[in-house]
């Protein structure tokens, strides 16, 4: 026998003597204390990190490649200090309104105001009973998904809004907006939670709320001078490549890592992540051609995307073969929000902010209230009903569209009152690399 595993037998047997000496209720609340396994820890770290690469640098590449170059450093400007302002908010008092309790349904309260009483032994619970992971780690990974949600409505108004108009919407928008809508799906007490909503990683939280505050957003600031008029194509689809394979690598963290263990239901977000994606970003391609156009780059990764956002809340909600139908329904519908019923509109989602994430947030939520049934490949029970799930997941739909429309309202008007909003004729003909941050993307 080998001297570990004499080690490891003589601590077992005297770590067993020494719990058999305990009273009963001592050993009773032994028993009850659960510990983080390290596996489950481990990968809920890593989860984290590939979250944040998707916003550093993978939105911020995908964003930036898709703007005119005065622009570039701008976008990434912002995304990259709305994510840290973010995150600052988030541990001062978000985590707190979000998942901290007691719940009236629609908020929690700031009892872990400051990250009040969580210590590096603090525990998490998970989705199964006796399994926790540190408290720290939980914080951290939903720290990203509020950070990334914020950006993600930085694409319906780059290339016009003012740095100082970004930062003040980030504050009120996260605080009146996101915080609420994360709990009311994702706490426990929350009015969706309790409901029985089924959002896996955020089809409601992320990309409905992102989606239709983006819209609303540019509404309000208006359009970019000389839109649609001018021309204003990406200034380098190769970046946009480059981010949407970041987006689509971190995308594992965020929907695999939302099962908050290394379990099997992990596992099924994993493989709903691949082929969710791979079928939409073919069928967008297919949708294009279908209508007279060659198959695009930019419409492979616009594809990716929409596959990626309408599998989100699906994605330990669905069998493989509901995900790629899923993907691919949600691809054809966002390609004809994007290329007919944006133009008829008319409105300036600069970079379809809500063509993509608004309209594949929603078929993604919707669509996953059947996915979910068995029949159809699904996790759901035997007693699984599709037709009481569908109302279900269309009152947490309507409900974010309605809170995130009147919030984003809000947030925009102050930003408005407090830094004019917009920047001067003069700074978005030169581009706002310059007029804002001093700076050029590519120097001569």
């Amino acid at each position: 026998m080998s001297f570990s595993k004499k080690f490891c037998g003589v601590v077992g047997a005297g770590a067993l003597s020494l719990f058999a000496a305990l009273p009963a209720w001592a050993q009773d609340a032994a028993a009850a204390a659960p510990t983080p396994d390290k596996g489950d820890t481990a990968w809920m770290m890593m989860s984290t990190i590939l979250v944040l690469a998707m916003i550093l640098p993978g939105l911020a590449l995908f964003y930036g490649g898709l703007v005119r170059t005065k622009n570039m450093l701008s976008v990434m400007t912002q995304i990259g200090a709305a994510t840290c302002f973010a995150m600052l908010i988030w541990v001062i008092y978000g985590y707190s309104l979000a998942f901290a309790g007691p719940s009236n349904g629609f908020i929690s309260d700031l009892s872990k105001v400051f990250l009040a009483g969580i210590t590096p032994d603090s525990t998490a619970a998970t989705f199964t009973d006796g399994v926790v992971i540190p408290e720290y780690v939980f914080v951290c990974f939903q720290m990203t998904f509020a950070a990334i949600t914020v950006s993600l409505v930085l694409g319906s108004v780059v290339e016009r809004i003012k740095f100082s108009a970004v930062m003040v919407f980030a504050l009120v928008w996260l605080t009146i907006v996101y915080f609420p809508v994360a709990h009311m799906v994702w706490a426990a007490g929350g009015l969706f939670f309790e409901m029985g909503a089924l959002d896996f990683a955020g089809g409601t939280v992320v990309h409905i709320n992102a989606g239709v505050s983006a819209l609303v957003a540019c509404l309000i600031l208006g359009k970019r001078i000389g839109y649609p008029k001018e021309p204003m194509p990406p200034h380098s689809l190769t970046l946009t490549a480059v981010g949407t394979g970041l987006l689509w690598v971190g995308w594992f963290g965020f929907n695999a890592g939302s099962a908050l263990e290394a379990n099997g239901s992990a596992a099924l977000a994993m493989i709903n992540t691949f082929v969710a994606t791979a079928s939409a970003g073919l069928f967008w391609m297919l949708a294009e051609r279908l209508n007279g156009h060659k198959g695009s780059a930019l419409g492979f990764c616009s594809g990716i995307i929409a596959g990626l956002v309408a599998v989100t809340p699906a994605a330990g909600n669905s069998g493989p073969f509901g995900a790629i139908v899923l993907g691919a329904v949600a691809s054809i519908i966002c390609f004809y929000a994007v290329t007919v019923l944006k133009p008829k509109l008319g409105y300036d989602d600069s970079l379809d902010a809500f063509g993509i994430h608004g309209i594949g947030g929603m078929i993604g939520a919707i669509g996953t209230g059947i996915v979910y049934s068995p029949a159809l490949g699904g996790p759901g029970g035997d007693d699984f009903a599709i037709g009481s799930q569908l109302v279900t997941q269309l009152l947490a739909t309507v409900t974010t569209i309605i809170w995130a429309a009147i919030g984003t309202a809000i947030a925009i008007y102050i930003a408005k009152a407090v830094t004019g909003l917009r920047v001067s004729q003069e700074v978005e003909y030169e581009g706002l690399d310059l007029g804002e941050h001093g700076e050029r993307a590519y120097n001569p």
